[in-house]
């Protein structure tokens, strides 16, 4: 299935692609600007969720080929995690079909919630490499396929999932934290995307002009990540949780306005 959009709305898509790529690259949460914009184009709604991971593959592919060529991950350190989330996100695909939807509605704002505090109150956290918390093998093998199975069966906010994991579990900086979520995000997307594929969801037409402006957006956002480091990310995180939560508590009716 494919649906016959205009010049001006594949511009629109192009655009939103591109701020989102840039925003992915430092904090995650682009989902919140392509996903509202590709239903505003008068997408499906599955088939806005499997466009938005076709286009969210090449932004994160983009940021994590970013990453490694700068030094700032390692692929041999990387390889084990790499699968650990690809299992992880394939297995929450599959299971998000048998699985109720509102039993994340608890789940949700309290994780953003816990994020933006962690990061807000401590502002020492992912200065600078510290003591890990949790042992490689643990990490791994629970931690990162965990936040996998929730990208690959929900997916809004697993790039500041990641960089919380790396800094709070492994000591690591959080631009070292936020590299490696890039890297473990694409993974989650290109196993989402796979199921996505095969059940004939996604919009090419659009998934491509959309894919132009993630590449344009992630490029420029992986530059500002490394050149304003610590004092960039951190903040990106904080607000883009706070406005995942704003954005949810909307949807479910649980604002005033």
């Amino acid at each position: 299935m494919d649906v016959l959009l205009s010049p001006e709305v594949l511009a629109m898509l192009f655009a939103a692609a591109t701020i989102a790529g840039f925003v992915d690259a430092i904090a995650g949460g682009g989902g919140l600007i392509t996903i509202p914009v590709l239903l505003l184009a008068q997408v499906p709604p599955l088939h806005a969720l499997a466009t938005n991971k076709l286009q969210g593959s090449f932004g994160s592919l983009t940021a994590s080929v970013m990453a490694l060529r700068r030094g700032l991950v390692k692929w041999s350190d990387m390889r084990a995690l790499f699968v650990a989330s690809l299992i992880g996100a394939g297995l929450g695909a599959w299971a998000v079909q048998f699985v109720q939807a509102q039993t994340l509605d608890v789940v949700i704002p309290f994780v953003l919630v816990s994020i933006a505090l962690y990061f807000l109150l401590a502002p020492g956290a992912g200065a600078i490499d510290s003591a890990p918390r949790m042992q490689p093998g643990a990490y791994r093998g629970v931690v990162v396929p965990g936040i996998g199975f929730y990208d690959g069966m929900f997916g809004p906010g697993t790039g500041s999932f990641f960089s919380l994991a790396g800094v709070a579990l492994r000591g690591y900086n959080l631009v070292t934290a936020t590299a490696q979520a890039k890297v473990l995000n694409f993974a989650s997307n290109i196993a989402s995307l796979a199921v996505f594929i095969a059940g004939g969801k996604v919009l090419w037409v659009a998934g491509a002009a959309m894919i132009c402006g993630q590449v344009l957006g992630s490029w420029a956002g992986s530059h500002a990540m490394v050149r304003g480091g610590t004092r960039l990310i951190r903040p990106m995180i904080v607000t883009v949780c706070f406005v995942m939560l704003g954005r949810y508590l909307w949807q479910k009716g649980l604002l005033p306005f």
